[in-house]
């Protein structure tokens, strides 16, 4: 938000959950198809709003609860897993460092290697080809409307657990599952879902 309002743009807290789950640089071209600015380039803010994502990932990250409950769980149950973001890869790897959940995946994919970003299901299509899985065997976990619909295009399971800021939006009714916090999530939930 700091970025986009320095530039001019009228953004609020409230108006930035609309563009949630998307990649920085689509974040960045949709503001800037709203209210255009002259300098500085785009480039440069999307870099600024990167940089300050990992600042406040370094500051004040904090797992969602039961996100170690239940990424060990999966793990115990021998599930390979992925990281697919639509998140800068510097972003990915510093929440992962920060909040110590690294090891816990084989893969980290994000969508800015990708043609499209969430919701096209393009970087859960390429986290599971370079986990080995086929997509359709895969299981997802989602916290925004956005990666709900990519994960379903791309023939997963999802389990939604949404961001309290979009817990209304409908659209993760599209979810296999919809959860209120992770606390809940059992393994034994996946038997019988797919």
């Amino acid at each position: 938000v700091e970025a986009l309002t320095a530039v001019g743009v009228p953004i609020t807290a409230e108006d930035a959950v609309e563009t949630t789950g998307l990649r920085t640089d689509e974040v960045v071209e949709q503001w800037y198809a709203r209210y255009p600015w002259a300098d500085p380039p785009k480039k440069e803010i999307e870099a600024r709003i990167i940089t300050r994502l990992i600042a406040l990932a370094r500051e004040r990250g904090g797992p969602m609860p039961g996100v170690h409950e239940t990424l060990e769980a999966l793990s115990a149950a021998g599930y390979p897993l992925a990281v697919a973001s639509s998140s800068a890869s510097e972003i990915i790897a510093a929440v992962l460092e920060t909040l110590a959940l690294g090891h816990y995946f084989r893969v980290t994919q994000s969508a800015e290697h990708e043609q499209f970003g969430k919701p096209h299901p393009g970087v859960y299509i390429e986290a599971a080809r370079a986990l080995g899985v086929a997509p359709w065997r895969c299981l997802a976990f989602e916290d925004s409307p956005n990666g709900v619909i990519a994960a379903k295009a791309a023939r997963m399971t999802c389990i939604a657990v949404p961001d309290p800021a979009l817990a209304g939006d409908r659209r993760f009714g599209a979810a296999d599952l919809v959860l209120p916090s992770l606390t809940e999530f059992r393994v034994e939930m996946l038997e019988g879902m797919s």
